[in-house]
């Protein structure tokens, strides 16, 4: 069993930060890719950006400059930091590994979301 759990969601105004973090647990050997994705209401989900095993990362045009992701794989937990909001970046933001077990099978895993709430 695995779980991904997600944190330091919460309410901001235009213009200020936020940090997210989310951990794996269970069985775990490795991870793999690292994202964040996000749904605003009556949207789909869209990445928000990557992190590979390499640390090379990829991210949406519309938080270029703004936001960086990071890993710690010692801790199993990638972050998310969030600078210059902007109202439109309110969405509920999910965290995804693809994970390989001890059985050395990869599987991608959802945490619950997380909301971040940027007010005008």
């Amino acid at each position: 069993q695995v779980q991904v759990v997600e944190s330091g969601g919460g309410l901001v105004q235009a213009g200020g930060s936020l940090r997210l973090s989310c951990v794996a647990s269970g069985n775990i050997f490795s991870i793999n890719d690292m994202g964040w994705y996000r749904q605003a209401p009556g949207k789909e989900r869209d990445l928000v950006a990557l992190i590979y095993k390499n640390s090379n990362t990829k991210y949406a045009d519309s938080v270029k400059g703004r936001f960086t992701i990071s890993r710690d794989n010692a801790k199993n937990t990638v972050y998310l930091q969030m600078n210059s909001l902007k109202p439109e970046d309110t969405a509920v933001y999910y965290c995804n590994m693809i994970i390989r077990n001890y059985a050395f099978i990869d599987a991608g895993y959802w945490g619950k979301g997380i909301l971040v709430t940027v007010s005008s």
